[in-house]
């Protein structure tokens, strides 16, 4: 007599769900090592832990993100789309809050994608608040109602990289457009303090101590960097606009006219780029580079949502986590949450002092440094798409994943849309786990898939991490005793469970 697999409970569906298939399995978690962050209710431990870390390289990471964010923040200010003071104050308080609660160097940068349409349709400080307050919403919205493990339970881990990959590659362009804003290596048109000179030297210096991790190298070129703009201010007689003294933050209420044509025009393409890239992607690239450390996206998405909730209403462009700006805080040096508290503090610090006056200095400073650090950095994001399947030992299936990384990239970068990259990234993996699925069907298998006979068990792929995991059905005679003489304990929650995997790719 065959024998049914019951349909799973909802306490089972929720524990399905809560699984994390990209965590080690219970053999893989025990050879690691331990988590290196102390959680940050221990003081002791963190104190500890950042005299360990107190060193130049610390300092330097800190700066391996303004790459993205000098750019974006000056262009953003000159236009009146935002705030310079008070994108400076929440940032570096975003940056404090953020070290102190993740204990890694979680980054806090712009969000991109409402950036880049606010420059080119000129938004008011209204419609900008409007787009970061309404993706804001969303995000902390499915961080508190645990959506968000549908994607942790349902995205497979080469799309993940693929998303990382071709940040990595929009990235590299973005830097390489930095460092052509002066390509010139003589003639009349060259800027002394920014020129291909100057980008091929730091390229070659971060080069050539790109094993040596204890040289400070982000924080020389961004010394070099704020030398060359003060001398350029001075040089054109900028110096009369800088005005030190007390600088505040002032309220933005987005009228509900500002508030459509923000979140439509700038806030929908950027919600797939802020749950993927600043939440999916950057919890991957943390237990990467963190042997042991496992962050809650949970937490990651409320916490994106609580940063621009606040600081979006008083002139603050939007910001977030993102991959990319852990990856180049990392590349620099950064380890520990000490790196975000110094930057944090000099945002702050500087947003008061100086303010909008500032603008005067930064707009000098030299788009061939910045784009050298963010090409770099970049290249650190791309590094981490080197292990990009669970199955490393199966030639066919390295080989399926690697074309779901790639076409994941390459739909990312040509489309220049994460949404649609991962889109043509599930897709691929969806079709590639139907043709695993048919082909491990042999004729004699049901076509249910809640019915495998005993006999069909050898047509299972045994090659892979998951496949004790695969649907599982016990064929029983009728006292209940397995024909293969394993024991039927467990029928319940093994049973439900095998269903679910069943339907998951």
């Amino acid at each position: 007599m065959v024998q049914r697999l019951q349909l799973p409970t909802r306490q089972q569906i929720i524990s399905f769900l809560k699984e994390d298939k990209w965590a080690p399995n219970a053999e893989d978690a025990a050879n690691m090592p331990p988590n290196p962050v102390p959680p940050f209710w221990d003081l002791r431990g963190r104190a500890k832990r950042m005299r360990e870390h107190f060193t130049l390289r610390e300092f330097s990471g800190s700066l391996g993100d303004i790459g993205t964010l000098v750019p974006i923040l000056i262009s953003l200010t000159i236009q009146g789309s935002a705030s310079l003071t008070s994108s400076l104050f929440f940032g570096g308080l975003w940056n404090i809050l953020t070290g102190f609660f993740y204990g890694v160097p979680m980054c806090v940068q712009p969000m991109k994608s409402i950036a880049a349409i606010a420059l080119t349709n000129k938004f008011t400080p209204g419609e900008l608040a409007g787009a970061g307050l309404g993706v804001s919403a969303i995000v902390f919205f499915l961080g508190v109602s645990r959506l968000l493990w549908l994607v942790t339970r349902f995205v497979p881990l080469p799309v993940v990289k693929g998303l990382q990959l071709g940040t990595c590659f929009q990235l590299c362009s973005k830097g390489v457009a930095l460092v052509k804003k002066n390509a010139s290596f003589w003639g009349d048109s060259i800027v002394w303090s920014d020129n291909l000179w100057w980008a091929c030297s730091s390229f070659l210096l971060v080069l050539f101590v790109y094993e040596r991790r204890r040289v400070p190298v982000a924080l020389l070129i961004f010394i070099l960097g704020v030398v060359f703009a003060l001398a350029q201010t001075g040089i054109h007689h900028r110096y009369d606009q800088v005005h030190p003294g007390g600088h505040f933050v002032h309220a933005v209420v987005p009228t509900a006219k500002e508030f459509r044509t923000g979140f439509l025009s700038a806030g929908l393409g950027q919600l797939p780029l802020t749950l993927l890239n600043s939440v999916v992607a950057l919890a991957a690239l943390a237990r990467e580079l963190f042997p042991g450390y496992y962050p809650s996206m949970t937490h990651i998405t409320m916490s994106i949502g609580m940063m621009n909730l606040v600081g979006c209403f008083l002139g603050s462009m939007p910001f977030c986590h993102g991959s990319g700006g852990l990856a180049g805080q990392y590349f620099f040096g950064a380890r520990t949450e000490l790196s975000l508290y110094f930057l944090g503090l000099v945002k702050i610090v500087i947003g008061v002092v100086f303010g909008e006056s500032l603008l005067a200095i930064l707009k000098w400073f030299p788009n061939s440094f910045l784009g050298v650090m963010l090409f770099m950095a970049s290249i650190e994001l791309g590094l981490v798409a080197r292990n990009f399947t669970l199955h490393p030992h199966n030639e066919d299936r390295r080989k399926q994943d690697f074309v779901v990384l790639l076409a994941t990239a390459a739909a990312l970068v040509g489309f220049s849309h994460d949404g649609l990259g991962f889109l043509v990234g599930m897709v691929t993996a969806l079709i590639f786990w139907i043709h695993r699925y048919f082909q491990a069907n042999t004729s004699d298998r049901v076509t249910s898939t809640l019915l495998l006979p005993t006999s069909s068990r050898q047509s299972l792929p045994s090659d892979s991490k998951y496949a004790a995991r695969t649907t599982t059905v016990v064929t029983t005679a009728g006292d209940g005793s397995n024909y293969d003489g394993s024991s039927s304990m467990d029928s319940g929650n093994s049973k439900a469970k095998a269903a679910m995997d069943n339907s998951c790719c």
